[in-house]
């Protein structure tokens, strides 16, 4: 097999979004949301093994053997990927994301106007959701760079890996790596407060505990952007809530009615011109969805973002709608995204 490098670099230079090694299969690539064979020979299971732990340092080493998961940044020649390793019917497996070294502009990304009412606020929180590799992290570093490039603030990150890299320009950054920097998300969070932050990054809200901090954060005066593995805006809620018992929910959803400021429901889809461009769906939490949440009445936000236009919401299919009439997408890539065949 090829030294683990060259995997990399192939990668670099196809402009993949992903690379997948995994023990007795083909190298692959992601190119565009689509999966591509790298070569025709499988990976022997114990050279692979071996490269990969070369890269481990010992500690991450330790965490493997005793999680069999473990997530870390790389870099190679001058590109930073987040790596996922794992094993898979007993043989390696290694998942790299390739992080761009660039971070992407609101006009690059075609921000709509809300994301840049979310950059401008000063306190609250935002979430971007989505499934796995469909740009959550990518959003949410143009959002934070925008507030670096314009704003005297002090940003706390707290990601697992760090992804994106950010320098100091009017904001100062620091970036804090779990099992690097601290050992969880929520152990950094519960001392992130005496950190005098005014911006905070929380890769991904996890558990309980993060949850609850990070509302305590938002609700203390601190702007708080985060993600959750949903499909929809309303989901995020559900899922939010969902994750405590009993009368903890009751508290949540008064919190949560407070500090939430807008939810983005992203999904990258391939264009017309074969490469992937986000369709988002925005919630904004006004006083009606606010008193919806706290009601628990989360299965009417659907409809309240359906007439929630005037306020700079937008659902799914109406996003997907905008992206045909623009000839962005085509007709049958809308149709299979909402199901509607009828209505697109």
């Amino acid at each position: 097999m090829k030294n683990l490098n060259q995997y990399f670099d192939l990668a670099i230079a196809q402009n993949a979004s992903d690379l997948h090694l995994v023990g007795e299969e083909k190298p692959m690539l992601r190119k565009e949301g689509e999966l591509e064979e790298l070569e025709d020979k499988k990976l022997p299971n114990k050279e692979l093994s071996e490269a990969i732990f070369e890269l481990l340092n010992s500690e991450q080493k330790k965490r493997f053997n005793d999680e069999l998961e473990l997530d870390f940044g790389y870099e190679h020649s001058g590109v930073r990927f987040r790596l996922n390793l794992h094993l898979q019917e007993e043989k390696i497996g290694l998942a790299a994301r390739i992080i761009p070294k660039v971070i992407p502009t609101p006009e690059e990304l075609n921000f709509e106007p809300a994301l840049d009412n979310f950059i401008n606020l000063l306190d609250g929180l935002v979430l971007v959701v989505g499934p796995t590799g469909n740009g959550k992290s990518t959003t949410l570093a143009a959002m934070v760079e925008q507030i670096n490039k314009t704003r005297k603030a002090h940003i706390v990150t707290i990601e697992d890996p760090i992804e994106f890299a950010f320098e100091d320009k009017k904001s100062l950054v620091e970036q804090r790596e779990i099992g690097v920097d601290t050992k969880s998300f929520a152990n950094a969070l519960k001392h992130v407060l005496r950190q005098d932050p005014n911006v905070i990054l929380v890769g991904e809200m996890r558990d309980p505990e993060t949850i609850a901090t990070v509302l305590t954060a938002a609700e203390t005066g601190h702007l708080v952007f985060s993600t959750l593995h949903t499909s929809t805006a309303a989901e995020a809620v559900e899922r939010i809530v969902d994750v405590f018992e009993g009368s903890k929910q009751k508290q949540i959803l008064i919190q949560l009615s407070a500090v939430l400021r807008g939810i983005v429901a992203q999904q990258l889809i391939v264009g017309v011109d074969g490469k992937r461009i986000a369709a988002r769906e925005i919630l904004i939490n006004t006083p009606a969805v606010s008193n919806l949440i706290r009601e628990n009445n989360i299965s009417q936000i659907t409809s309240a973002m359906q007439t929630g236009a005037k306020d700079g919401m937008i659902t799914m299919e109406n996003a997907l709608k905008e992206l045909l009439k623009k000839n962005l997408i085509d007709k049958g890539t809308a149709e299979r995204r909402t199901g509607r065949q009828k209505r697109i």
